[in-house]
C-alpha cells in the first residue's frame, strides 16, 4: 500500500507507518535540521529511512494533484506550536497552523484514509470551536473556505453540510481520540490527539485499538516482585509510592493488560554515559550532558515508571526537564541515545547535530511503536 508523509520531522510517524507495510511515495519536511537528520541517516544506510523519497520544501508550495487516486494513506503531524501549552495559543491566527494545508493535501490526493497527530492542548476548551472546525474540514475537504470568509462562517457552512445529510461530494468518516503512548507499550507517558479518517466509499467500521498496557498492571507486577526481578533492581531501590499503594488496594485481581514499559527497561543495557569506555562508544550519541538540576515543576523521570513526555520546547530543552531522577535523588539529562530509545528509533539512527537540537527534534517526534500499532490497524481495515 502507498502513503504520503506530510511534516515528516525526523520520521517517527512515517517510520511507524512504514513498519506497518506502507511504502512512502513522498515525504515532505521544511525544517532544515530535521531534513538533514533524515538525509544523514539515508547516507549512513539506516534501515528506518534508507529508501525514503524525502523532499525539503514548504508544503504550501507543493501541488499534490498528480498523486490523486495513487495513495492509500496520508499522514502527518502539523506543527503543534499554535496549540501547545508551551506555545502562544494563537491557533488559527498563528501562521504556523498547517492544518489548512493538511486538509488541502487530502482534498487533492483523495486518499483512502488519513492519520494526523497533534498535541493534547488542541482539545482544550479554549480551542473547542477550532477543534470542531478542523474535524469538519477533514470530514468535508471539498467544502473550501471562500475568499474573505472568516473561519467561524466557514464552520457554520460545514455544520450545515453535516446536518443536511448531503454527503455526495468527497466525504470522510472521522474519529478523534487522545491516546497515551504508555498504554500501547511505549516507555513514555505521552498524550497526543489523533485524527483518523476513512473515505466514505471504503465502508470501514474502524475504532482505535484498545490499550494493551496499564499502570495498574505495572503496580501489580511490582507488588508481586516480578518487575524487580526481571530488571534486576537492588532491594534498596525497590520503592512504591504510598499513593500507588492506595491504588493497588483497589485492584482485586491481576489486570488483563500488560505492565507499562519503564524508563529502566528502555535503557537497561546502555552504559553509564559518565564513564566513557570502549563499550559506551559503540552507541551513537550516548554522551553525558552536564548541568541538570531540580527545581519546582521540573523533577525528572523516575527509572521505574514510563518517562515523562519528552519535550522540544520553544526555548530549547524546556527548563531542565528531560532528565533521569535516580534512586538517591540525583538527576542527569537524558542522552540523545536514551531519548531516541524512548521514541523507538533504532540504535543505528544517529544525529549529526548538537545535543539541544537533537533533543528538540526527538521531542517533536511521534513514538514509532504507537504509530506502527495505529497504522497496522488502519492497513488491516483497508
Amino acid at each position: 500500500m502507498k502513503s504520503v508523509e506530510l511534516f515528516a520531522g525526523i520520521g517517527g510517524l512515517g517510520i511507524g507507518i512504514q513498519n506497518a507495510g506502507f511504502k512512502h511515495l513522498l515525504a515532505i519536511e521544511k525544517n532544515s535540521g530535521c531534513f538533514e537528520t533524515i538525509q544523514h541517516n539515508k547516507n549512513q544506510g539506516t534501515a528506518q529511512v534508507h529508501n525514503w523519497p524525502i523532499l525539503k520544501q514548504d508544503i504550501r508550495e507543493v501541488c499534490f494533484r498528480n498523486l490523486e487516486s495513487m495513495v492509500d494513506l496520508v499522514s502527518g503531524g502539523p506543527p503543534c506550536q499554535p496549540f501547545s501549552l508551551a506555545g502562544k495559543h494563537q491557533a488559527d491566527i498563528d501562521n504556523r497552523d498547517m492544518f489548512p494545508e493538511s486538509i488541502r493535501a487530502v482534498r487533492e490526493i483523495k486518499p483512502k484514509a488519513f492519520i494526523f497527530e497533534n498535541v493534547k492542548g488542541l482539545t482544550r476548551y479554549s480551542f473547542s470551536n477550532y477543534f470542531e472546525y478542523i474535524r469538519l474540514q477533514l470530514t468535508f475537504p471539498e467544502v473550501i473556505k471562500k475568499n474573505g470568509e472568516t473561519w467561524l462562517k466557514h464552520l457554520t457552512r460545514l455544520e450545515t453540510q453535516f446536518t443536511s445529510g448531503n454527503h455526495r461530494a468527497l466525504f470522510y468518516n472521522v474519529v478523534v481520540k487522545v491516546l497515551n503512548s504508555a498504554d500501547y507499550g511505549v516507555p513514555q507517558k505521552r498524550e497526543r490527539v489523533f485524527f483518523v479518517g476513512f473515505r466514505s466509499d471504503i465502508h470501514s467500521k474502524w475504532a482505535f485499538p484498545s490499550p494493551t498496557h496499564s499502570g495498574e498492571a505495572l503496580l501489580w507486577s511490582k507488588e508481586n516482585g516480578d518487575y524487580w526481578e526481571k530488571h534486576a533492581v537492588p532491594k534498596r531501590e525497590r520503592k512504591i509510592k504510598s499513593s500507588q499503594h492506595s491504588l493497588l488496594t483497589k485492584i482485586e485481581s491481576k489486570p488483563e493488560t500488560i505492565p507499562w514499559n519503564t524508563l529502566r527497561g528502555a535503557i537497561l543495557d546502555l552504559p553509564d554515559p559518565k564513564r566513557q569506555t570502549i563499550r559506551s562508544q559503540k552507541f551513537h550519541n550516548h554522551k553525558y550532558q552536564p548541568g541538570a538540576k531540580i527545581y519546582k515543576g521540573h523533577t525528572g523521570s523516575v527509572l521505574d515508571e514510563p518517562s515523562k513526555t519528552l519535550k522540544a520546547g520553544s526555548h530549547g530543552v524546556p527548563g531542565g526537564e528531560n532528565m533521569i531522577r535516580k534512586f538517591d535523588g540525583s538527576v542527569r539529562y537524558f542522552t540523545v541515545r536514551e531519548s531516541a530509545r524512548l521514541q523507538g528509533f533504532s540504535d543505528d539512527f544517529s544525529f549529526d547535530c548538537s545535543w539541544g537540537e537533537s533533543m528538540k527534534q526527538l521531542g517533536n517526534a511521534v513514538p514509532i511503536d504507537l504509530a506502527t500499532i495505529l497504522a497496522k490497524s488502519i492497513r488491516n481495515h483497508l
